[in-house]
């Protein structure tokens, strides 16, 4: 995993929705930033999408961006390609947005290995936690809560050290190309 304290790699990617390419910069927010790696097919991401859209609405007007990245290999996985992404992002309504991987150049950078796999970064974009969600997995029965994001979120706005055993995010292996 991407040691704590790293600052976050750079990029410029496509996001899906407007068609534009943003970049880190623009996209980072004033107290900090989410970046997720996701994809449209992985069960682990359907099944946590509808909080990550209420954590977003959640603290996105508190100075904490949110960014969303699939990095999956479109080739043999067609159903992550970029024109399904902007109808994913739309459908599930999305308040942020969902960047397009190609090259997985990005995905490489953070140490990026499943999906979905989070990182909270500070205002600075040093790493301040990576890891789960929460504890809920599909068909395990424990509700989606968002504790540990959310959780570190919260220690990161309240300028607390976040001692919290960070968990390993748990979901389908990010889809390389061969």
């Amino acid at each position: 995993m991407l040691p704590l304290g790293t600052i976050a790699p750079d990029f410029s990617l496509q996001d899906t929705v407007s068609d534009k390419i943003l970049n880190l910069n623009d996209l980072k927010g004033s107290k900090g930033t989410v970046i997720m790696f996701i994809c449209n097919h992985c069960p682990f991401v359907i099944h946590i999408n509808s909080e990550l859209v209420l954590l977003a609405n959640d603290y996105q007007s508190k100075g904490i961006s949110f960014i969303a990245i699939s990095s999956n290999d479109v080739e043999n996985y067609p159903q992550d390609g970029p024109n399904k992404m902007k109808r994913h992002a739309v459908s599930e309504g999305y308040p942020f947005p969902y960047l397009y991987d190609e090259t997985q150049d990005i995905a490489k950078a953070y140490d990026a290995a499943c999906t979905p796999d989070l990182y909270l970064f500070n205002a600075n974009l040093k790493l301040n936690y990576r890891g789960q969600l929460d504890d809920s997995r599909p068909g395990n029965g424990i509700p989606l809560s968002g504790k540990d994001l959310r959780h570190a979120i919260e220690c990161l706005l309240g300028g607390i050290e976040n001692t919290e055993t960070q968990k390993p995010s748990i979901g389908c292996n990010i889809k390389w190309k061969l």
